[in-house]
């Protein structure tokens, strides 16, 4: 297993070197990284609804897509993310995050794992977990909120309603806490990246360290200025739609937006903090210039497995969003 320490905060590298790590690596990895001041959005969410713009531009705060579902999450430098790649073709979100569960109570730190995809103490959320997958390889990035600042972080993700009203879905954010607030012995942010590293390092007989070749921060670079540094990417186009509907799914909100033209679906686009496990386009697409009747639509959905696209979603769910 490749063990990387990745040093540069710039958010727009770090998410292309996720990228490129799962799709070049053949080996399992586990990398730590940390970003400057941004704005972490959910592959599927829509980008104007998670965040205060004016706080965004006043504060110079990137925001940036991620390649995983969920949520929108702060990044600061007092935030350390923490990444696993490997093949296993296990999707559990709870054995990713035991290795911080054991080393946070080696440090002290009484966690556990919640819901669907948090880790808090005493009930209070310091890390948020997502995944993705890519040829069979998993993908599982999670957050450690360790020494962030609170009021940046509520700031941030706090839309002001006077200017967006629409329906489009917002992150459910919890109360918070910072990890260094509750070490019986205090440390600093690199002193535990160090205690986390060591951790999971002795604990793979194949852990390696590892650091990026020339080639690799170039290629990085090259995904980094075409994708991740890109307005197409990070905001994209938001179209009008005649009608749009969110709804709450076991798997997470779900934000449905569609026009219709003689009957039939003209331009269809489906949001949320959800997780999924294909590309959603292909749903999308499939939907698109079908009937808008929701029993000739039913037909469609009976034919797809709707729970690939959006976790723990059904057909009768997507249908409720639709109508």
């Amino acid at each position: 297993m490749k063990c990387i320490l990745n040093s540069n905060t710039d958010p727009y590298f770090n998410l292309a070197a996720e990228e490129y790590v799962l799709t070049h690596y053949p080996d399992d990895v586990f990398m730590l990284w940390r970003n400057d001041k941004s704005v972490i959005i959910g592959k599927y969410q829509n980008s104007a609804a998670e965040i205060n713009m004016d706080f965004v531009r006043e504060n110079h705060v990137k925001v940036v897509r991620r390649m995983t579902g969920g949520g929108a999450v702060f990044h600061d430098l007092g935030n350390v993310n923490f990444t696993f790649i490997d093949s296993s073709g296990e999707g559990d979100f709870r054995s990713f995050t035991l290795p911080i569960l054991q080393v946070l109570k080696q440090l002290g730190v009484p966690a556990q794992f919640e819901g669907r995809n948090d880790l808090t103490i005493n009930g209070q959320k310091f890390s948020g977990n997502a995944q993705c997958i890519h040829h069979g390889r998993i993908l599982h990035h999670g957050t450690l909120l360790f020494s962030s600042e609170m009021s940046d972080l509520t700031a941030a993700l706090n839309v002001n309603p006077l200017k967006f009203s629409d329906k489009a879905v917002k992150s459910v954010r919890k109360r918070v806490t910072n990890i260094s607030e509750h070490l019986p012995t205090p440390m600093t942010v690199s002193q535990f990246i160090d205690a986390v590293m060591q951790f999971v390092t002795e604990r793979h007989p194949d852990a390696e360290r590892y650091d990026f070749t020339e080639e690799d921060l170039r290629q990085i670079r090259k995904l980094r200025d075409e994708k991740y540094a890109t307005w197409e990417w990070n905001f994209g186009t938001s179209p009008h739609f005649d009608f749009s509907q969110t709804i709450r799914t076991p798997g997470g909100n779900l934000e449905v937006g569609l026009s219709v033209r003689q009957g039939r679906i003209e331009a269809l686009r489906i949001c949320g903090d959800f997780f999924s496990r294909a590309d959603l386009s292909e749903l999308e697409q499939a939907l698109i210039g079908q009937v808008y009747h929701e029993e000739k639509l039913r037909q469609v959905l009976s034919k797809i497995e709707i729970g690939r696209y959006i976790c723990n979603a059904t057909a009768d769910d997507l249908l409720k969003a639709l109508f």
